[in-house]
Formats: C-alpha cells, structure tokens, sequence
C-alpha cells in the first residue's frame, strides 16, 4: 500500500527515481566497461575468472540472469530512494503525522495546496462545521469571521481587554487544526468558575468561564502591542492550520436591530432570542476591514456565505461596505449556504426565501450566484432545541437577478440542526465544478 501511494500521481517521486535509476544504469555501464576491460587478459580457466563467472551469474540462463539482476536493482533503488527521503524528512515531520506513514503526510501537502481557492464567511458554529468539511479537500482555505459577539468569555474579554470577540475565532481555529481532536480538548477547555485555587469565583471571576483558545489569542495580540489582527496571524501559524483564520476588522462592532414592533435593541447575544427582526446595522461607523480578508475574496474560486445565524453570524461580516463590494465583483462563484433548521427567535418560522430576502435586502441581489439548500428532511432532531427545518415552499419573487437554487442533502443525518461536514463540502465543491463547466460561468470583477 506505501509503495502504491509513493507512486501516486502528484506525489513528486517518480521523476527523480526515474532521475536515479538512469544514474545508477550509467554507472552499472561504465562498471561494465571496466570489468570487460580488466578481465580481457585473464588466463581461460583461472580461478579469478570462475569467480567472476560465479560473481556475474554466469551459470543461470542469460533471461533469467537479466531478470533477477534487474528486479535486485530496482528493489534496492526503491529502498534506498524512501529510505533517504524518510531521513531527510523525518524531523521535520508535524507531531500530529507521529503514528502516519510519511508518504500519506507529503500526499497529503501536496494534495491539499492544490486545491481552489476557498473562502468563508460567517461566524458560530456553522462557519466551523464547514471548514472541518473543506479542509479535507483543500488548504487553500481563508475563514474571514465576524466580529460582533458580545457574549460568554469573548464578551468579558471584549469588555475588560477592548479587542474583538475572540470565540467563533478559535472554533475556526480548532476546525482547521490539523491535529483536531488534541487541539480541541486544549483550546475549547474552559476553567470552571468557583472551581479550584487560581480558576476564580463568581464575586472575582479571574479565569472562570474563560477557555484556553480565547486566552491564547488575547495573549498573542498583547505580544504584538495590541494590533489583533497580527495576533491572530501568529495563532494561524503557531497552531499551523490549514488555510487561514482572519476577523473580519480588528476593531470590535456592535449589531443592532429594528424589530416590527418598532423597538431597537442592541447585542448580538439579545438579537439572536428576539424574532421579528426588520433590519439589522453595524457601530461604529467607518471601522477598517481587515484588508488580507479582501485580498482573499478577490483572489478566490469560491465564496462561501455561511451556514450560520443569519442575522448574528453572516450579516455583521456582509455589511461591511468594503466585504459586501469584494463579495459584489469577485470573480469567483458565491454560493449563500441556507442553514437547514431556524432558529428559535431570529429566523423562527422562516423559509428558505425569507432567508434569502432579508440576505439581499441587507446587501443587493448580486450577492450570490447560487443557493444551496437541503433537501433531506427526514435526519434525527434532537430533543433539546425546538427548530424547524427550513423549506424551500417558494422562490423569493423580489429578488431580480435571483440566484440559482442548487438542492442537496447536506443535513447530518444524526442531528437535523446541522450541516454534515463531509457532505456540504462535497456539494461546494461538485457545484464548483459544474460551474466552471458552464458556459458563460466567469465574470468580470
């Protein structure tokens, strides 16, 4: 199976084994050359020649010696070839590959940067479920993450430390990882309040509530004099993710919503339990987004809109005017990724074209160029949170130009308020390639 893989197209090792057999046959020709050379005056019948016979098999049938000679060089060639390859790379060998063939690890890098273009925008667990899914695919994968959480440990971070909220942050993070499980246990440990001396209490909270990952960013961007941004590039590279995290401004922002009852409120923690959500815009006015997020809208093959809270995830990064107009005239193919259950409160009782509505609404119906929805309905729901799948029970018919619809079963069968990992990024990506495959498909930024 190893030697299988070794030979596998891309891997970058035929060549130069091919490279070296071609200078071993020199060498066994000019080795020859030599050997005829030396033995042309040699008395018929000595022992010097009988040991050379015996040396050269010169007993066996001329195939079979050919034969025998070439599958022992070709063996040894082999060998030799992983051998040194394996000394070579073996330091250099991540900690999470320790119990992974080598040749799987190089298979893997290779693979993986070459894949498109990928970059995702959102927040809250569903920008992390579909980044587990992606980056099986591709490391070429940017998470561009909203900023506007004001709750949890990311909310007490906000407020006694004055940088972003750092939680929908480090589950991208944690997603990418390559060593995921280990990862997760470490940055998703939270200290428990009121727990043992130096965890905190709930009159002097100390560490309580906080998780180690929200720590570790905060940290990162005080050891980079507080420009958070950097920090957070620094965790990319600490944790060597795959692809990139980046916030969507370093500056942190504050959702607000107009409710049809004509009150406002303020907080993404209230606006997610309140429903009859009209309109919904960002403070303060004017804040930088973060430039390397553009750069990566503008550069991609796909932008992925979501899944997650439509209000509360997604539309704080879109209604940055600088996101929403690289999103507008990206080349690449912009696919809006419908949650597949509402949300008690912000989307209760939605559709997919409600979705879809207050999503152009709050940008412009050049926003996407495909919607992708679910169409299995029948997955396990779970007792504890009261959703409804979202159906498709019509098309928006004021969106002009209204994207296209592109149906798949991307539920997790076990758990109907979630996207499968493996199945949507399997849906992105065949919808990827259909795409390209269409005429007229590409766009001029």
């Amino acid at each position: 199976m190893n030697l299988r893989r070794w030979l596998t197209p891309g891997i970058g090792i035929k060549r130069w084994l091919l490279v070296t057999f071609v200078g071993l046959l020199l060498l066994a020709v000019a080795g020859a050359h030599v050997i005829r050379q030396a033995t042309r005056d040699l008395q018929p019948g000595g022992m010097t020649e009988v040991l050379i016979d015996v040396v050269t098999l010169q007993f066996l049938p001329y195939a079979l010696r050919g034969l025998l000679v070439g599958l022992l060089g070709a063996s040894l060639v082999v060998l030799g070839a992983i051998r040194v390859i394996r000394a070579f790379m073996d330091p250099f060998r991540p900690a999470a590959g320790a119990n992974q063939p080598l040749v799987e690890v190089i298979y893997q890098k290779r693979f993986l940067a070459r894949g498109p273009r990928v970059v995702a925008i959102g927040g809250g667990t569903g920008l992390s479920t579909l980044l587990r899914g992606l980056k099986e695919h591709t490391s070429n994968l940017t998470a561009v993450v909203t900023v506007a959480d004001d709750g949890g440990s990311s909310g007490v971070l906000r407020e006694e430390l004055g940088i972003p909220p750092v939680g929908d942050i480090r589950n991208c993070i944690v997603a990418l990882a390559d060593a995921e499980p280990l990862m997760a246990g470490l940055l998703q440990y939270r200290f428990p309040v009121g727990g043992p001396p130096g965890t905190g209490t709930a009159e002097h909270p100390g560490l309580g509530g906080h998780a180690v990952g929200n720590l570790l960013i905060a940290a990162m961007a005080a050891i980079e004099d507080g420009d958070f941004e950097e920090g957070v590039r620094r965790m990319n590279r600490v944790l060597a993710v795959r692809g990139q995290v980046l916030p969507v401004s370093p500056i942190p922002l504050t959702l607000h919503a107009a409710l049809e009852d004509g009150t406002t409120i303020s907080g993404q923690s209230r606006i997610a339990r309140s429903s009859g959500i009209q309109r919904v815009w960002l403070s303060p006015d004017g804040v930088p987004c973060s430039d390397d997020a553009v750069e990566a809208i503008e550069e991609a093959d796909l932008v992925v809109l979501g899944p997650g809270s439509l209000y509360t995830s997604l539309l704080p990064a879109l209604l940055l005017p600088q996101i929403r107009a690289a999103v507008e005239s990206t080349s690449a193919l912009r696919v809006y990724v419908c949650n597949v259950a509402t949300q008690t409160g912000e989307t209760s009782d939605y559709d997919l074209a409600a979705h879809v509505e207050a999503l152009v609404a709050h940008t412009s119906p050049a926003i996407a160029d495909v919607v992708l929805v679910n169409s299995g309905v029948g997955a396990r729901a779970p007792d504890t949170y009261r959703a409804e799948p979202v159906r498709l029970t019509r098309w928006p018919p004021g969106v002009d130009p209204a994207p296209r619809l592109a149906i798949d079963q991307v539920v997790d069968p076990d758990n109907a308020h979630h996207h499968d990992p493996a199945r949507l990024a399997t849906a992105l990506l065949g919808l990827l390639e259909r795409e390209h495959r269409r005429p007229g498909f590409a766009r001029t930024a």
